[in-house]
Order: structure tokens, then C-alpha cells, then sequence
């Protein structure tokens, strides 16, 4: 019993002290996530995702999703993250299946002073209860502890639990099986006011799931995963009532370009831009029951339809010069001449790397932050067996040198610093191209 407690302290500790600052996509890059719901509390953003891990005999269907808890990440600005560990565990919910490990995508709200976690899994009755139910807990913080309901929702069947607080005050549940259902929530959250509605006018071939309900000027969104074809793709509805009917007017997210079956999403506000939060499978390439969060900027034409979000690597926020700059998360790469590669492919939570195949190799990244106070030097974390020149640029690839880094040779990981040639403060584009015709390689660059 000691022992167990004390692995699960150090796995809490591991949780916390693994959590990197990120500015790029993924956001979350020591496990594994998926179907984030975003909320801001407090003016602070908070990620309730679900958690996938691998099966392992006894644990899990292997080749399918397996959950087994939840946990929640911070971030006051989309770029530093916090992971507050675990909030809620499938083994220390009175009412589920302790080896279902189906803890599938949650939802968090606020009222009255406390915050509810809504979350879908298998129950331990199953001759009344066939499928998912979803359950409630209960905490006074956003980051718990959550203190799970006895039991699940009555009435409720299914997965992808989403709350929507009209400014009425009015509490709604929405839910998939199938279908996308909806119903008014009581006061106290915890049941259903009314009877469930089937939500019309979607499609009605293929699979629809993961509902998100949001409302924007005189309008209510309501988007969802949709397999029109072969794979889901993000689409949204809209509607003058939080039941519908709704119409359907586009595609939020096209279909994974690498045939990642799932995504999951959650949309919100946040100092004055709206963003997209989904999932792909970035850190399991081979398998794509593994996920990862990331987020990207969202727009709304003058009509109010939702443009096309086109994923991206960089993601959003500001990186901070003197941190790690993870150029394999770039805004633009030179075709042909760079290319990015797993650091180590036994263990992908290390990350990435960017490969210079030679001298027309380079890579853009958006959104550096030097801030005002001079920095003198760059470091960069570098390979090159045969040596290789690096040249830092700023503002394009005409812009001004900030350093021309020599690489010695060598066939291991090495730290190479040099001076900086000049200083610009502000927020600027970095370029980092290779000058010889050797192949490097680079894990991250950072000034001091």
C-alpha cells in the first residue's frame, strides 16, 4: 500500500515538474491527450482533455481508446502550461466500472461558486444501464479536488458531454449516441429539467459526435465531429435556440491530411481572439488512438460564419527568446531543403528535431518575443558529423544577422553558443538556415 501511494505521488510530481513551457503544437508533449474542452476561469484558460494511454494486458482494449482518468492544464497566456495532475479516475468513481477504462471526453462549467466536470464511461450496472452514462463531480476550484456524484445523470445515454449557460441563466446538457441530443439542466446542475430532444436538421449519414455549443452575438453554434467520408472532420450548425433547429453552413476543420480518424474540439474567447481547440495524433504518427491537444487561431466573417481553420505546427502565442525555440514546430520550411524527424523514435515524448539536408535548407518561425533588455548570445542544441555554419536572421531572409553559429564536428548532441552581432528588441520572425552543404541537425536555439 506504501509503495503504491508513494508511485502515485511521484507520478503526480512527475506530472507537474514535466510540464513545458509550449508555445506550438502540440501544447502538451509528456502524454498523451484528446477532446479538449477550453474554459477561462479567473481570466485563466484551463484545458479539460481526455487521457489516452497504451493498453497493456489487463489494461484496456488493445488497438482501441483506453482511458483510465483525467487530468487538467493551465495557461495564462496559450504558451506557459500547467499540469495540475490528475482530477478524476475511473477507481474512485462509486458508480463505473473500474476496469473500463472509458473515461472518454469531459466537459467543465462554472455555477453558483462551484465547478461541475461532466464526464461519459461505462457504469457497473450494465443490465440497466447498456452503453455510456455520464456523471458529474463537483469542486470549489477549477483544478479540484473533484468529488464524483454516487451516480450518473438519469435519462441520459451516451458520450461527449457539453454545458452551455445561455445569458438567461439557463443550463443546458448536449450529448451523442447517434444522434446529437439536448436538454435544459436544473439549478443545481446535477439533473435534467427536460426531456431530451433530438437535435434536427444534421446530417444524417455518418457518424456524428462530440457536441460544442457556444453562442455569439444573436447566434447559437453548434459544432461537431462529422465522418462525411472516410474520417471526421470538425463542421458547425446554427440556430436562433440553444434546441434548434439548426442549419448546417460549413466545414470548421477539413478531414486529417495523415488519416487521423478522430478529432474532438472545443471554441472560445480569449483576450480578444477566438481560438480552436482539437486533436491530433502528432506523437503517435503509427497509431492514431493516441492523441494530442492543440490549438489554432479562429476567425468569423462579417456574416458570422466561421472561417476554415488550416491546422498548424506553430500554433499560437508568443514564444519567449530565452526559452527553448522548437524550430521543428516552424511557420514555413524550405521545400526539399528541410525536413523534420522524431529526436528519438523509442521514445517520441522527447520531441522533434529539424534536419538541414544542406545549404538551401531553412526554417521560418513566427511570433519571437526578444523583449527590450539586450541579449549577447545564442544557444543551440545541434549535431553535424561533418561540421556545419548556421546563420540566424530575423524579419526574412533578407532581414538582419543576429548570429552566424560555427558547428564543430561531431557525431553527438552538442551545445554550441556564440555572440550575438546585433540586437533588435520586440516581437520578430526567426530564420535559421544551414550555409554548408553538409547535413545538420538542430533540436532547439535559445538567447541569453
Amino acid at each position: 500500500m506504501l509503495r503504491h501511494k508513494l508511485s502515485c505521488i511521484l507520478t503526480g510530481l512527475a506530472g507537474l515538474l514535466g510540464s513545458a513551457a509550449r508555445a506550438q503544437n502540440p501544447i502538451i508533449t509528456n502524454q498523451f491527450t484528446a477532446d479538449p474542452t477550453a474554459r477561462v476561469f479567473n481570466g485563466r484558460v484551463y484545458v479539460y482533455p481526455s487521457h489516452d494511454i497504451r493498453a497493456a494486458p489487463g489494461r484496456g482494449r488493445a488497438g482501441w481508446f483506453v482511458m483510465e482518468d483525467y487530468h487538467v492544464f493551465s495557461s495564462a497566456n496559450l504558451t506557459d502550461w500547467t499540469d495540475h495532475g490528475v482530477i478524476v479516475t475511473q477507481n474512485k468513481v462509486p458508480w463505473v466500472k473500474p476496469d473500463s477504462y472509458s473515461m472518454w471526453a469531459p466537459d467543465c462549467t462554472y455555477r453558483n461558486g462551484k465547478y461541475y466536470f461532466y464526464f461519459p464511461t461505462t457504469p457497473k450496472d450494465t443490465t440497466s444501464s447498456k452503453g455510456f452514462t455520464i456523471g458529474v463531480a463537483v469542486a470549489d476550484k477549477p483544478t479540484g479536488p473533484f468529488v464524483p456524484q454516487p451516480l450518473p445523470i438519469k435519462g441520459v445515454r451516451g458520450i461527449d458531454p457539453n454545458v452551455f449557460i445561455d445569458q438567461d441563466g439557463q443550463a443546458y446538457l448536449y450529448w451523442s449516441q447517434g444522434n446529437i441530443y439536448g436538454a435544459k439542466l436544473k439549478e443545481n446542475m446535477l439533473e435534467l429539467a427536460s426531456e431530451p430532444v433530438t437535435l434536427g436538421e444534421l446530417p444524417t449519414q455518418g457518424l456524428k459526435e462530440g457536441p460544442y455549443v457556444f453562442k455569439r452575438n444573436a447566434t447559437y453554434y453548434l459544432t461537431y465531429p462529422h465522418v462525411a467520408n472516410k474520417t471526421e472532420r470538425l463542421e458547425y450548425a446554427t440556430s436562433t435556440s440553444p434546441l434548434g433547429p439548426f442549419k448546417v453552413q460549413g466545414v470548421i476543420m477539413d478531414e486529417s491530411p495523415t488519416g487521423c480518424w478522430t478529432n474532438h474540439h472545443s471554441i472560445l474567447p480569449f483576450k480578444n481572439q477566438w481560438y480552436l481547440f482539437y486533436h491530433h495524433n502528432d506523437l503517435s504518427p503509427a497509431f492514431d488512438k493516441n492523441r494530442s491537444v492543440r490549438i489554432d487561431s479562429l476567425f468569423f466573417e462579417p456574416d458570422g460564419a466561421i472561417r476554415k481553420v488550416v491546422p498548424t505546427l506553430r500554433g499560437v502565442g508568443l514564444t519567449d527568446a530565452r526559452q527553448k525555440i522548437q524550430l521543428d514546430r516552424y511557420s514555413q520550411l524550405s521545400p526539399g531543403g528541410a525536413s523534420v524527424a522524431f529526436l528519438d523514435t523509442a521514445n517520441k515524448f522527447q520531441g522533434w528535431k529539424t534536419v538541414f539536408n544542406g545549404s538551401q535548407g531553412w526554417v521560418r518561425y513566427n511570433g519571437v518575443a526578444f523583449g527590450t533588455k539586450p541579449l549577447r548570445t545564442v544557444t543551440m542544441r545541434v549535431t553535424a558529423a561533418a561540421g556545419a555554419t548556421v546563420q540566424i536572421r530575423v524579419d526574412g531572409a533578407s532581414g538582419p544577422v543576429l548570429a552566424q553559429v560555427t558547428v564543430p564536428k561531431g557525431s553527438r548532441w552538442q551545445e554550441v553558443k556564440a555572440p550575438l552581432s546585433t540586437f533588435k528588441p520586440g516581437t520578430h520572425t526567426l530564420v535559421v538556415s544551414a550555409k554548408t552543404t553538409m547535413p545538420v541537425e538542430i533540436d532547439w536555439v535559445k538567447f541569453d
